[in-house]
């Protein structure tokens, strides 16, 4: 099945990126691969994506690390990603797929909890390894709690993975060789102090087989401590 000519030349995704990404979005949506041809620039962390796309895809929630931090975990991913996987912004993720027909439910509850909330106590606390990659762990009882409430709300539209707590964590490396992992561990080890910080807010994207598009960013503006 052909895509319709409204749609065709505007699904555009990094020119790097695409070509590893293409046969998980064929799998997802009716389109040919030559509506799915790349005609981007080389760097397009906000995919533009017609809207009829995004309306089956499912929601990440993910929580707002403050600008500062957020800057440094954005070098360190320029740094150690290997480039044509590096097609996301540092984040932390809370839920991976939640059901793409909760979108409106999903915007109210979490403009609802960061207007309620005051920014949420964190730190990072620990080197993880990810087998093929390097993160920052994470620890955040508020965020945990926070995170357990939106659970609530969902209760019986998650996915297995989201039905367990997470392990708090922004990822810096990934897709590379176990060696490759275990050189930037050793490396971040030698200088690496753990580091206080408050969560600034939370987001929603469209998941895109690959990268994402924004649905809602969302600050921390409450007094309530979480």
């Amino acid at each position: 099945m052909f895509a319709s000519p409204a749609i065709q030349g505007t699904f555009r995704f990094c020119r790097m990126a695409c070509a590893s990404k293409l046969p998980r979005l064929y799998r997802m949506f009716p389109l040919s691969r030559t509506d799915l041809a790349c005609n981007c620039p080389a760097t397009c962390k906000n995919a533009d994506v017609p809207a009829n796309l995004t309306s089956s895809a499912p929601l990440i929630v993910t929580a707002e690390l403050p600008a500062p931090l957020q800057g440094w975990a954005e070098g360190l991913r320029r740094a150690h990603f290997p480039p044509e996987r590096n097609v996301l912004k540092a984040h932390v993720t809370l839920f991976h797929a939640l059901p793409a027909s909760v979108l409106d439910e999903a915007r109210g509850l979490l403009a609802r909890f960061a207007g309620a909330y005051a920014p949420v106590a964190a730190s990072l606390s620990a080197i993880m390894d990810l087998g093929g990659g390097s993160a920052f762990g994470i620890d955040s009882a508020g965020m945990l709690a926070l995170r357990a409430e939106i659970a609530e709300h969902f209760h019986g539209m998650l996915t297995g993975q989201d039905s367990h707590t997470p392990r708090l964590h922004v990822t810096v490396q990934n897709k590379v060789t176990r060696a490759q992992a275990m050189a930037l561990q050793a490396e971040l080890r030698q200088s690496f102090r753990p580091r206080e910080f408050a969560f600034a807010g939370l987001a929603l994207h469209h998941y895109l087989g690959g990268p994402w598009r924004d649905a809602g960013r969302w600050s921390f503006r409450g007094t309530t401590a979480a």
